[in-house]
């Protein structure tokens, strides 16, 4: 017990040396796993009948709305009020966090308008894609975006840290990465997706579809906090195709219109719309061990 009692006490020393890791006694402090059940009964709204456990019935859509509408309203506004206080307060910050709640209930049809927009930027441009239920349930690309969707919005109602907390929710379960600060259009479609990187800064049209591995980044982050509100992130116009594997650098890079973009390019120049931008393929070497030689006489590339 003792043994115990020496421990205990070494890592109360810890908690009193590094008073920026702990928040022992305070009741402002948001709650992930809320917000990640939110985000679930979002969904549900957004997507209804997908990911309900029970058959919703059409005569009872009104009733089912508006239970989901209570549930999220009251645990959202509670966890936005705790974010605010978190912020540095407010004078009344309960009333301003259900004036943001109310407001951003108020965004779901446009979240739903922009999220038909991509499951049909989805089919149309996966000839793997056989229904829209195949892309709804199993597309990460899709669910990374739905769950950018929601926070992109609590991000233009200045809500603090929720919306970072929602968008690494799908990030840790897709690998895609897109800051809720980002501005991305319609239509948009992210095909497998893993390593995507989009930045606070990013602005995407419509139309754009980008393939596993690419980054949308800063050129650099030296300056640290000095860079906060810069346009560190490039602009990408529509109907832009970028293939895996690329990064495109930088807040004064602009993508233009109609441009096509390879795959493993590395871009921090601006290019005019209508392009194609292409690396140039390696050339390939190939050897044989003495004892196939006779198997590779007639090989050629």
């Amino acid at each position: 017990m003792k043994d115990t009692d020496k421990k205990v006490d070494m890592i109360l020393e810890s908690y009193d040396k590094y008073e920026l890791t702990k928040r022992i006694g305070e009741s402002h402090i948001v709650s992930r796993d809320i917000l990640i059940l939110l985000v679930k009964e979002l969904r549900k709204l957004l997507f209804p009948g997908y990911f309900d456990n029970k058959k919703i019935k059409s005569e009872y859509v009104r009733f089912y709305i508006g239970e989901k509408l209570e549930y999220i309203e009251y645990n959202l506004t509670k966890q936005v009020e705790r974010a605010l206080n978190n912020e540095g307060g407010c004078d009344n910050c309960m009333k301003k966090a259900k004036e943001i709640v109310e407001k951003f209930i108020d965004k779901i049809p446009k979240i739903r308008d922009y999220l038909n927009t991509d499951i049909i930027a989805a089919y149309n441009g996966d000839p793997a894609a056989y229904s829209n239920d195949e892309i709804i349930f199993c597309y990460p690309g899709v669910f990374a975006i739905s769950v950018y969707r929601i926070a992109h919005e609590l991000w233009l109602l200045g809500v603090p840290m929720i919306p970072r907390i929602i968008s690494e929710y799908a990030h840790n379960l897709t690998g895609i990465d897109i800051h809720p600060g980002a501005t991305i259009g319609e239509y948009f479609f992210i095909d497998h997706g893993t390593g995507i990187v989009i930045g606070e800064t990013t602005v995407i049209g419509n139309n754009v579809k980008i393939y596993q591995g690419v980054t949308l980044g800063g050129l650099s982050t030296r300056k640290g906090q000095q860079l906060k509100g810069v346009k560190r992130h490039p602009t990408i116009g529509n109907n832009v195709t970028i293939y895996s594997n690329t990064s495109i650098l930088g807040g004064e890079t602009i993508i233009g219109n109609d441009v096509v973009i390879g795959g493993n390019a590395f871009i921090i120049r601006s290019i005019p719309e209508g392009m194609k931008v292409n690396i140039r393929n390696p050339q390939l070497e190939y050897s044989v061990d003495k004892k196939y030689a006779e198997d590779f006489l007639d090989y050629s590339i």
